[in-house]
């Protein structure tokens, strides 16, 4: 009886200790412990693959590529004394001969004395490296025994890469340093939520000095974004364009290539000056966002509205007093003296200052808002709605304008004291050649998920009609015979015809307009092609051009001429026009595909054949026929992207390819006409490359 008792009461005094245990963990000690695991366990959002932004034919123009920082725990469990010691010298070699960026020795000292100081965690370098540079720093001493045994950490992150070098990257767009905050500016921007995806969620456990993790929710990778532009003719764009700068020393310039039946935009170049005078895009995008007074190649929207309220027939004639006339206190000039009596067919194809600002101070002298409000019907100050961030609003003076005066309505006539961006003017122009229908300008044609179309945009029509039938129909003859007979006949002699307006203005310097040494040029041409049955609009601005050549059809239409004769080659390959693009051989300089600098530079020089060469012997370049001579650019090659070698010659391509770490299978002769992987995708060094070639 007695020994029962005393049971009772040692498990009494247990089971209360039990009690009074729990309570002591739950209330006094249980804050500590949920302090302790949260330090050893997290959740973390885990981010998704950001989409990738392709060309109208599918090929890569920015996609995310995954990067790696190369991080240690000197301490690592399994790590011991006599493998660090045994294996450290041949570590800090492989590292000081990777990087380049310490001697041996300061690469043993480092990690040495973070295991001297008992540190788990050492940044061994902070240059982000490639997959196949992880997978040769992984067979590096000490870190080829595992995670374990060699410490070896690696923190991954993503990195945009543009396997196109420069080629429409204002139009693509940048990111911020820290590519989860999303795009800075151009398409980026604009479909940023498409592209970023859903992220994730990760829970992460640290198991003896290492984090475990553990998938909780996968994150859902962005969409592709298709974009209209064309690869090639943004190519040749660009290299046109820029070239006709550094010929004429301008400070920045302008390049558009616009579908006329859909307003798809095939190409958009903004090039600038840096100050070591080299050319190049990233600064801002002027095509959609500089407003500047265009000067003649306005001179389209006056007639047009002139037309629209029946105030003359383009042939009447005019007195353009040879080229000087006076409103008020200020003269309006000619660029030519020759001018007398003419029709105003003649004056529009010869761009007569006097002959439009004398027949709209004319007509609307009297009623200066009928006018303006002409030039508003022709859809002038709508907003295009594109999608891309940082479209300009044009802006057309008014009357009730502080700054209106009496010179006012005829320096409007001829694009002065007005103003308007250029993609805004090239959408006028499209409409003329789409017989008066106005298209916005579209950028994205679908958003893609693994090549499948998960959404696709339409063209949208903006303005059903501009004009009548009859306005449509008279400017596009004027647009025509300003290129057979007027300022733009340097660009006539095509087998297929230009239509379009040159434009010479002068825009203010510093100190205004007058002045010795104070003028600046803006030289323009803005147009299409064919001229008998438009598919392309195509507008050129070239802004500052010096060396005193400066006129509208020098500087900006011999840009568009040679951007339409490639554009119109194409096109006769495709098959859709059925006027061959040839002219005389004497004319014309052979078509290279390009290849291996040294290559090209052999074979031109046998020909006696005038090229540049101001690039590396051991880089790949492209070749294109310019004027009297054969341009040769850089191709850009990103490593572990998948280059387009189409067209490439079996020799070219092999050692491209095999240059890059791919293995090639070969199939066919001739040339190369399909690949496998697709251009712009992502490969892992070693693996195989198929090519088929065919004559």
């Amino acid at each position: 009886m007695i020994a029962a008792t005393i049971a009772m009461i040692v498990l009494f005094i247990a089971m209360a200790f039990i009690f009074i245990r729990i309570i002591e963990l739950k209330v006094v000690e249980g804050a500590k412990y949920v302090k302790d695991v949260e330090t050893l366990s997290r959740e973390e959002e885990a981010p998704a693959t950001r989409g990738s932004i392709l060309a109208v034919d599918g090929r890569t123009m920015a996609c995310s590529l995954p990067n790696y920082r190369v991080c240690m725990d000197p301490n690592a469990d399994g790590l011991t004394d006599e493998i660090f010691n045994s294996n450290i010298d041949a570590l800090a070699a492989k590292l000081s001969s990777f990087f380049r960026d310490k001697s041996i020795s300061e690469y043993k000292s480092l990690i040495s004395r973070a295991r001297l100081m008992g540190r788990r965690y050492l940044i061994i370098n902070n240059r982000r490296i490639s997959y196949n540079e992880l997978l040769e720093v992984r067979q590096f001493p000490i870190f080829n025994l595992g995670r374990n045994k060699g410490g070896l950490n690696i923190e991954e992150s993503g990195q945009r890469a543009r396997p196109f070098g420069i080629l429409a990257s204002r139009t693509i767009g940048k990111l911020y340093q820290d590519e989860a905050k999303g795009g800075i500016n151009g398409i980026e921007q604009a479909y940023n939520k498409e592209l970023c995806g859903v992220p994730g969620r990760v829970s992460k456990m640290r198991i003896t000095g290492r984090w475990i993790n553990k998938e909780i929710v996968a994150p859902t990778p962005g969409l592709d974004v298709r974009t209209t532009i064309d690869v090639d003719f943004q190519d040749v764009a660009e290299l046109s364009l820029m070239r006709q700068l550094e010929k004429h020393n301008a400070e920045h310039g302008v390049a558009i290539l616009m579908e006329v039946k859909t307003g798809a935009v095939r190409a958009m170049v903004n090039l600038y000056r840096r100050e070591n005078g080299t050319y190049t895009e990233d600064n801002f995008n002027y095509a959609i966002g500089e407003l500047a007074e265009p000067g003649s190649t306005f001179k389209l929207a006056t007639v047009m509205a002139c037309l629209e309220d029946d105030m003359f027939d383009v042939e009447d004639t005019i007195n353009t007093f040879n080229g000087e006339y006076k409103f008020y206190d200020a003269v309006m000039h000619d660029s030519h003296k020759d001018g007398g009596i003419m029709s105003i067919r003649k004056a529009f194809e010869a761009s007569s200052n006097v002959a439009f600002s004398r027949l709209v101070q004319k007509h609307y002298a009297s009623d200066p808002k009928k006018f303006i409000e002409g030039l508003r019907d022709l859809g002038l100050c709508d907003s295009l709605g594109i999608d891309i961030k940082g479209e300009g609003a044009t802006h057309i003076k008014d009357v009730s304008d502080p700054t209106w005066s009496g010179t006012s309505l005829p320096w409007m006539s001829i694009g002065y004291e007005l103003q308007i961006t250029p993609l805004h003017l090239l959408t006028l122009y499209n409409a003329v050649a789409n017989n008066g229908q106005m298209m916005r300008p579209m950028f994205v044609e679908a958003l893609m998920d693994h090549g499948r179309e998960v959404k696709t945009f339409r063209p949208k029509v903006l303005r059903s009609s501009i004009a009548s039938h009859s306005t449509i129909r008279t400017v596009q003859s004027l647009l025509k015979g300003v290129v057979e007979h007027g300022t733009a006949k340097n660009i006539s002699g095509t087998p297929y015809k230009i239509a379009g307006k040159t434009g010479t203005a002068q825009i203010a310097n510093k100190g205004g307009y007058g002045g010795q040494g104070s003028k600046k040029y803006l030289a323009s041409f803005a147009g299409y092609f064919p001229a008998d049955n438009p598919m392309y609009s195509c507008i050129v601005m070239v802004y500052g051009p010096n060396n005193n050549v400066y006129y509208g059809n020098v500087v900006a239409g011999s840009v568009v001429k040679a951007i339409a004769d490639r554009v119109y080659a194409a096109e006769y390959r495709k098959g859709n026009v059925s006027v061959s693009p040839k002219i005389a051989e004497s004319e014309v300089y052979p078509y290279s595909k390009g290849g291996q600098t040294k290559d090209v530079n052999i074979v031109f020089g046998a020909l006696r054949m005038p090229h540049t060469l101001d690039i590396s012997p051991k880089s790949w370049v492209s070749a294109t026929a310019q004027g009297d001579m054969v341009a040769l650019r850089p191709r850009h090659f990103v490593k572990n992207i998948m280059p387009d070698v189409r067209g490439m010659g079996a020799a070219d391509a092999v050692s491209l390819l095999e240059s890059m770490g791919l293995r090639v299978n070969i199939s066919g002769y001739g040339r190369v006409s399909s690949q496998s992987p697709a251009s712009g995708t992502s490969f892992v060094r070693g693996s195989v490359a198929q090519i088929q070639l065919t004559n």
